[in-house]
């Protein structure tokens, strides 16, 4: 599916349409295209907007994908402006688009950009440990990412920013895909085949050959197998996990609703706080989405809470 059109999807389908900075009743500032990391010489950046009116030291990170492509043009300002309404700071996050970059280098761009966030709380104004995120298809699947396989960092890194944490303490997402080995059924595979046949170029794995440095195209199926379990949500969700909202329509025809309930499902399997609300009829987006969003909101204020005995 060609870049522009892939973007329409994301804006269509999830029915977000990206607005002029301080529309409607909510006023904010907005920092734009601020690099939180570097790849092969390229910046990668993020948008940081900001209530003007009692910001509540929370932040939710805006995950922009849909079919894992990333564009500062696809900044959905009205989602982000149901969370600044209630004096949330919004991180809005680009990533490495496909069809250059595959899922497992998106998923990199995700924790460096958690990480950059969290580094820099005292710069904006956040709690380091009062983090959401929340995105829809792509977006969806990145966010589950986050909250059941960011890691603590590592303390041996030279760059300080990646020491610190990549894990967030609440997610909150539209339908996302979450097991592409056992896609709508069991045992059906997704990995850019079957119902995701048209999104071949996020799961095109390549490695850097040491001997030629030169990147080279994975074919070898059980490694290709092996990255497809590693990069979905539901193989990774353990006690240690946030809590997690999905919102799913049971219409969906590109990401089956059996996604959402699997990954609920394991959720709960240990003890972790996950909901599931279903929206009967709805497909791949709907309408009035963003009244959904507002649920979102809901769940963050529930689980975005100071630690006891934190300043």
């Amino acid at each position: 599916m060609p870049r522009s059109h892939l973007l329409t999807a994301l804006v269509l389908a999830a029915g977000l349409v990206p607005t002029a900075r301080g529309e409607g009743n909510v006023e904010f500032t907005r920092k734009e295209d601020v690099v939180y990391g570097r790849k092969f010489g390229t910046a990668l950046t993020l948008d940081v907007l900001t209530p003007k009116a009692k910001p509540n030291g929370k932040a939710v990170i805006l995950v922009v994908s849909g079919g894992w492509f990333s564009s500062h043009e696809g900044i959905p300002v009205d989602y982000a402006k149901v969370f600044l309404s209630r004096g949330y700071t919004v991180f809005a996050v680009v990533h490495g688009s496909q069809p250059r970059f595959a899922i497992t280098d998106v998923l990199s761009d995700m924790n460096r950009a958690v990480r950059f966030i969290r580094y820099h709380a005292h710069d904006y104004g956040i709690d380091p440990d009062q983090i959401g995120i929340t995105g829809g298809s792509a977006g969806g699947h990145l966010s589950l990412m986050q909250g059941a396989a960011g890691d603590a960092g590592d303390p041996n890194a030279k760059d300080p920013i990646d020491r610190v944490s990549s894990r967030v303490q609440a997610v909150a997402c539209f339908y996302p895909p979450t097991d592409f080995l056992n896609y709508g059924k069991p045992g059906e595979n997704a990995v850019g085949r079957g119902i995701l046949a048209g999104f071949k170029a996020p799961f095109d794995f390549q490695e850097l050959d040491p001997k030629t440095n030169t990147f080279v195209r994975i074919t070898d199926e059980p490694r290709i197998l092996e990255l497809g379990r590693k990069i979905s949500p539901a193989n990774h969700a353990s006690a240690d996990d946030p809590p997690i909202l999905i919102i799913h329509g049971d219409a969906d025809k590109l990401v089956p609703i059996q996604q959402a309930e699997v990954m609920v499902a394991r959720l709960k399997e240990n003890g972790v706080p996950a909901k599931l609300v279903v929206k009967p009829g709805a497909a791949h987006g709907w309408p009035d989405l963003l009244k959904d969003v507002e649920t979102f909101a809901d769940w963050f204020d529930e689980y975005l809470k100071p630690r006891a005995g934190a300043k």
